[in-house]
C-alpha cells in the first residue's frame, strides 16, 4: 500500500511542476509568435495588442541569442508580408497558427500572464 502511495504523491508533484513550467512558452514557440508579429504588422493589422503583451512578458526571462533571434524573425515576417504574392499564404497563418498567440494564450492554450 505504501508503494502506491508514494508513487501517486510523485505524480501528483509532477503534475503541479509542469502546469506552472507551461506557462512560459518554449524558444520556439516565441520565435513563432514573433514571425506572427511580423506578419500582422507586414499585413498593417492593427488589433497586436494581447500578442505584443505576450511578447513583452515572454521576453523577460530570454537568453540574448534568443531575444535577437525573435527580432530577425519579426523583420523577416514583416518584409515578406510587404512582398506581392504572399498575402494570401500569410493571411491563412495568421488566421491559423498564430491565433493561439494573439489571443492571449500560449501555444498550448492556456492563458499565460501579461504585463499590465
Amino acid at each position: 500500500m505504501k508503494p502506491a502511495v508514494i508513487v501517486l504523491a510523485a505524480l501528483s508533484l509532477a503534475a503541479a511542476g509542469a502546469a506552472s513550467a507551461s506557462d512560459r512558452l518554449s524558444d520556439m514557440d516565441y520565435l513563432k509568435a514573433n514571425r506572427c508579429l511580423g506578419i500582422a504588422a507586414g499585413l498593417n493589422m492593427t488589433d497586436t495588442a494581447s500578442l505584443n503583451a505576450l511578447l513583452k512578458a515572454q521576453g523577460r526571462s530570454r537568453s540574448e541569442p534568443i531575444l535577437l533571434r525573435g527580432q530577425d524573425e519579426l523583420g523577416r515576417a514583416k518584409r515578406e508580408a510587404e512582398r506581392t504574392g504572399y498575402k494570401e499564404r500569410l493571411n491563412a497563418e495568421l488566421n491559423g497558427p498564430c491565433m493561439a498567440y494573439m489571443s492571449g494564450a500560449g501555444a498550448g492554450g492556456k492563458e499565460t500572464p501579461t504585463a499590465r
